[in-house]
């Protein structure tokens, strides 16, 4: 099992949460089956940047991003060397430490 550690939001996730999952999973998919209601206004399909974080420990073991995505982070609001789009990162086998920016460049939050 990998731990993942999301730091605190303001919104999404107040207090901040370490979770424990399965290498293989996505950051994304392992937010939102902890109760952090991350966004994802594509559902997942890497064609937008609302899902963006950053990996503020454990980056360098995550698989290196795809063109697309590369393209898209280009577009994302805060972006830092070590963003990623959450629904593309798949957690390894070494802990992260997770930053939920506190924007997006999506206009309306919509709940899923």
């Amino acid at each position: 099992m990998t731990r993942l550690t999301f730091l605190p939001h303001p919104q999404i996730c107040p207090q901040g949460k370490t979770i424990e999952v399965e290498p293989g999973i996505s950051i994304c998919d392992a937010a939102l089956n902890a109760g952090i209601p991350i966004e994802h206004a594509c559902e997942k399909a890497c064609a937008c940047t609302t899902c963006h974080v950053v990996v503020r420990q454990g980056f360098d073991s995550l698989e290196a991003a795809e063109e697309k995505e590369e393209d898209l982070l280009d577009k994302a609001w805060g972006l830092e060397p070590e963003s990623r789009l959450s629904c593309q990162a798949k957690v390894g086998d070494q802990d992260l430490v997770v930053e939920i920016p506190k924007y997006t460049i999506n206009l309306v939050s919509e709940q899923h």
